[in-house]
């Protein structure tokens, strides 16, 4: 399981691999480190501006690593209140620090509560052990 690490007990997760930090009515979203070491080294991450209206389970921006391009995919229905401008010029903080300095995205939600369709730390575990055997 080293390769996934520690999944943190208080974020929530999506299927695509994301997660979700709730914080003071905004929901922080980046992508997980079992997600950043499933691409390999992140070169250039492209994320939506401020007020950018997004929708839950749709597209919201694309994270390039040397081994391929993938989309990411809003947890939650809202407006884009916060980018992490940082990632424009250093793309590898998903990798180090995917949990902390490497979110992309804060949403302001329009339903706070879409948060609790998400998985727990110990669901999104157990999604990740069926999908390893």
């Amino acid at each position: 399981m080293s390769e996934i690490g520690a999944i943190p007990e208080d974020l929530r997760y999506s299927r695509e691999h994301e997660w979700v930090r709730v914080q003071a009515g905004e929901v922080e979203v980046g992508i997980t480190a079992y997600a950043a070491n499933a691409l390999g080294d992140v070169v250039f991450v492209e994320l939506p501006g401020n007020g950018t209206r997004l929708t839950m389970g749709k597209p919201f921006g694309v994270v390039e690593s040397v081994k391929s391009v993938s989309d990411l995919f809003s947890p939650v229905t809202g407006v884009v209140s916060g980018v992490n401008a940082v990632l424009e010029e250093s793309p590898e903080l998903v990798n180090e620090a995917p949990y902390g300095r490497g979110w992309m995205i804060r949403i302001t939600p329009d339903h706070p509560e879409e948060v609790h369709q998400l998985l727990s730390a110990a669901e999104y575990q157990a999604m990740l052990s069926g999908a390893s055997q």
